[in-house]
Formats: structure tokens, sequence, C-alpha cells
């Protein structure tokens, strides 16, 4: 792992995987997500197939700035919003996707990367999209897995989805690792794991525990807004993933993304919920090969 400057005032950690000289894949995480929830071993068997592979933590978490200088309240981010006080919940939001899709390209540019496959999950796959519209340049091919497209009335998670991601977790190590497993209300009906998730939580409160990121990461998710107009003029090939089973982001938002992206393609995949089960790495791993050939 290292860390390098993207831009004034932010720098990233990230990891590579396999032969630099491989077409560069950048994997892009999700809300309040470390970038080791990108299994090493998912990043591993990727690069066995002949692809760069380069992973990192998103600003505000994991080893990646940190912009403590701008204190965010959930609850009161939350509240704004839920008010419909757009105003206020913008001025408690330093930063938007935008900003977030512009560290993702300033670390290729850092690595001497002049173009790279971009893969984004969740959030991540919000950022991937930014980054294809606005650097279209510099993304040969875009996936966009179990995201939406900033329209409210898709990909909608479900009420006791919703509920988990908005409850505070204890702050105790035992306490964090535990209440992972509420998150299996969107996981795999067939495949989900609760001991992996108590795994990776507790991995990742011993790695860089930092709750204090999540309340600007969701102000930069909510108040960027509809992508639907830049996803009708993309022009970068575009592979978008959705697991049936997801109820934190509704298989309508991959669907719609699909629409609007031209000439893209969908793999909408059975038992796969708001996750990636290792049971499903080969259907995954096969589609971004093929993808990214």
């Amino acid at each position: 792992m290292a860390i390098v400057d993207v831009s004034p005032g932010v720098a990233l950690a990230y990891e590579g995987f396999g032969d630099p000289g491989d077409p560069a894949v950048l994997l892009v995480m999700g809300f309040g997500a470390q970038m080791i929830a990108w299994d090493e071993d998912f990043c591993r068997a990727l690069a066995d197939r002949g692809r760069y592979v380069i992973r990192y933590d998103n600003r505000d978490c994991g080893l990646s700035t940190r912009l403590d200088r701008y204190p965010v309240r959930l609850d009161e981010l939350i509240a704004a919003v839920s008010s419909g006080d757009v105003a206020a919940a913008a001025e408690m939001a330093p930063y938007r996707l935008l900003d977030m899709a512009e560290d993702g390209v300033g670390l290729l540019t850092a690595l001497g990367i002049e173009r790279a496959h971009v893969v984004g999950a969740s959030m991540g796959g919000m950022i991937a999209q930014t980054m294809a519209a606005a650097f279209p340049d510099r993304v040969l091919t875009l996936t966009s897995m179990m995201s939406s497209t900033g329209e409210s009335e898709y990909g909608r998670p479900t009420p006791e989805a919703q509920a988990v991601l908005f409850s505070p977790r204890p702050a105790d190590r035992e306490g964090y690792a535990a209440a992972a497993e509420r998150e299996s209300v969107w996981a795999s009906k067939r495949y989900g794991d609760p001991a992996a998730l108590r795994e990776l939580a507790a991995a990742g409160y011993d790695r860089a525990y930092y709750p204090e990121g999540i309340g600007r990461q969701l102000g930069a998710m909510i108040l960027s807004g509809s992508r639907a107009d830049a996803l009708r003029g993309l022009r970068v090939p575009t592979l978008v993933i959705h697991g049936l089973d997801d109820t934190l982001i509704d298989p309508s938002g991959g669907r719609r993304t699909a629409e609007l992206v031209p000439g893209a393609e969908l793999l909408l995949i059975p038992d796969m919920g708001h996750d990636r089960p290792r049971e499903l790495w080969p259907t995954l791993i096969d589609a971004l090969i093929a993808h990214t050939g």
C-alpha cells in the first residue's frame, strides 16, 4: 500500500495488483467503505486474468485524506435533506461526487496511467459514472455495479435497509463488528455470510476507524443530484451489473442506468444482493474480463 497526492489537500491510499504493464482496472468503493471491501483475493483473481488492478480509499475514508475541518453531523444532514432544506444541507457538505471523481482521475495521473477501465460499486458506481461523463478521455470502459442514476424514483432502498444504513454502530470494536451483521438485510439471500460481514468490519475498524467521514460522503452523494442527462450523453462502453436481491439500491437503479446509457449492457445476477459473494466471483470476474478485453 502507498499514499499519493492527487490534488492540493487530498492524498489517496491505494494498492496495486498484477503487472503495471497490463490494462489498468480502477476499482472505486462505495459509501463509507474502505478499499479492503474489494477483497484482496478478488483483486488478485482479476490480476491473474491479465489486468493491473488498483483499489483505493476514497477521501474521508480509510487511510486517505480526512477533511476534519468540515465537521458534519449525520443526523443534522439527514434532517435537512428530509425536510427539503437543500440550502442548509449544501452548506454542510464541502464537496460533491465530481470532486471524488477528480480524486480517482488524479490517482491515475499520479500513477502515470493515461486511461483505465473504471469499475465502481454502489456510491463508487456513482463516482465512476461521474468520472466517465466528466473525463471520457481517461476512461476506457465503465462498469457501474449495484448503483443508480441520482434520480429519486429509481434504486430506492427498502425502509429496513435504509434504517440499517443510517443506524450508528457502537464505537467499541466488538460492538462495531457485531453490528455489521445487520447488513444481512441487503445481502444475498442465498450466499449471505454474517461471519464475513463481522470479519470485514473488524478489519476495517483495526485499519482505520473513522465514522466522522460518513456525513460528508453522504452529502456528496445526495447533493450531486441526477446524472440522467450526463448518462444519456455517455459514449464510453458501459456494463451495468446489479443483484436481484439488492434491497439497499433496488435493481431499478441498475435497469435505469442501462436504459439511459447508449449501448449499455445490463447484467442482472440472481442470488446477489448489495454484496459480492465469493460464490459469484466467477460470474463477476468473467463479465469484467469480457467487458475490459
